[in-house]
């Protein structure tokens, strides 16, 4: 019997996901920045500062939350591995 190569993208969702929640985040972070400071003051100059701000900080943030969720599972996966490897002894 010949089995053919199953592909499966399970394993690759992840990142898209993340990707697009990240995205989506940041957008309407950015819009209600804009939004909120166009309001209050109708200038070019300044809402295009606070649009910048907001995106800067929003990359930051993200950047920061995502080091620290992949730095926590690393470090899980190496205690596990380790508990495992003292098991195995």
């Amino acid at each position: 019997m010949h089995h053919q190569l199953e592909k499966h993208y399970v394993n690759r969702i992840g990142w898209l996901r993340a990707a697009v929640l990240g995205a989506n985040d940041g957008l309407l972070s950015t819009t209600s920045i804009v939004i909120g400071v166009a309001a209050a003051e109708p200038d070019r100059h300044t809402i295009i500062l606070a649009a910048l701000a907001g995106m800067i900080a929003g990359a930051m943030s993200m950047a920061a939350g995502e080091y620290v969720s992949v730095s926590s599972q690393a470090d899980t996966e190496k205690a596990d591995l380790e508990r495992e490897q003292k098991e195995l002894e």
